[in-house]
């Protein structure tokens, strides 16, 4: 399918390329399961986006925490994670969705600099533009929060400005002191004041925890809809969905998923811990009731394997990557 074929189509009815021009698993990755998988779900690794209509890749930065470091090492433990989950078969005929349907790969992790968040910031914006110039669908693996601010500006550059849905114990739109400005929690506050983002069409689910609510007016007077836990647990999965696709309809949707929306009950590896969030079921019936919604990026930030039980929370991480993917897959499939 050209590149021009996809710019058109409606971005609702999925990312499926011509399925007859894949890459396959490389024999090598035929192993042992319980190893440790070099790609997510063992999809073929590779840089070249020409067979591609999905790239999974791995945005390694943690220099943007403020608590607990550790995220960088996320999207390993993702990858790792996956081996958990159902496996496609490493032949064609063998394949389930979404790898039926969308041809998946894994682009690997971005090389970055520690120490120097703004050019760290930097090659990630170039790496996701890069992506998504050959019209392939960027599944980004954090990696702390700050990863979505550059995320944003590519899909801006491509798409205009974009609505945000973002799962989150925190709404991470503090005000940024002028002379350090980046840092998880500032991004979207930075991306909302550079016109990338468009509040007005943009949902945050969850927040929750008294830093958090102490910034909630400011949220909301900027436009932003938000759905602070409580009115989450009060309402249901059904009643949020519909309130989300409502505010983003017929936008460009950059989906950012912290996994500390998630009660550290269930997802304990992470920087941020908040307790009296999400449920891992709930949390994957949210992304589930999301298909449709003309999502053009996603992420999945703040996985700190450090701080991990039992690989709960990367094994839930891999689970919702796994889910989002799910709904990309057009409906005829």
């Amino acid at each position: 399918m050209t590149g021009a074929a996809r710019s058109s189509r409606d971005r609702a009815s999925g990312y499926m390329g011509n399925t007859e021009d894949r890459l396959m698993p490389e024999a090598w990755q035929d192993g042992p399961r319980y190893g440790s998988p070099s790609t997510f779900m063992q999809v073929p690794g590779t840089r070249d986006l020409t067979k591609a209509d999905v790239a999974v890749v791995g945005l390694p930065l943690d220099l943007g925490t403020i608590i607990r470091s550790g995220a960088r090492f996320g999207p390993r433990g993702i990858r790792t994670a996956s081996m958990h989950v159902g496996l496609h078969g490493l032949d064609e005929a063998e394949l389930r969705e979404p790898f039926k349907s969308l041809r998946i790969v894994d682009y690997g992790d971005i090389e970055l600099t520690y120490g120097y968040i703004e050019e760290a910031v930097r090659r990630i914006e170039n790496a996701v533009s890069e992506i998504i110039s050959h019209d392939v669908f960027p599944v980004c693996l954090g990696g702390d929060h700050t990863v979505s601010l550059p995320i944003l500006r590519a899909l801006f550059k491509k798409h205009g400005k974009i609505s945000l849905v973002h799962f989150d114990a925190h709404p991470d739109f503090w005000e940024p002191p002028k002379d350090m400005p980046l840092h998880h929690g500032t991004m979207f506050r930075i991306a909302s004041d550079e016109g990338i983002m468009d509040p007005t069409t943009s949902v945050q689910v969850g927040i929750r925890g008294r830093p958090a609510m102490g910034i909630i007016d400011n949220v909301r007077e900027a436009g932003i809809t938000v759905i602070t836990g409580e009115e989450f647990w009060a309402t249901g999965v059904d009643a949020t969905i519909k309130r989300i696709k409502e505010a983003t309809k017929g936008r460009p949707v950059h989906i950012s998923y912290d996994i500390d929306s998630v009660d550290p009950g269930f997802a304990p590896g992470t920087g941020t811990p908040e307790v009296a969030g999400l449920s891992s079921r709930e949390a994957m019936a949210l992304v589930k009731g999301l298909k449709g919604i003309g999502a053009v990026g996603f992420d999945l930030v703040e996985v700190a394997p450090a701080y991990d039980t039992s690989e709960i929370t990367a094994l839930l991480a891999a689970n919702l990557v796994l889910q989002f993917l799910l709904t990309l897959v057009p409906d005829s499939n």
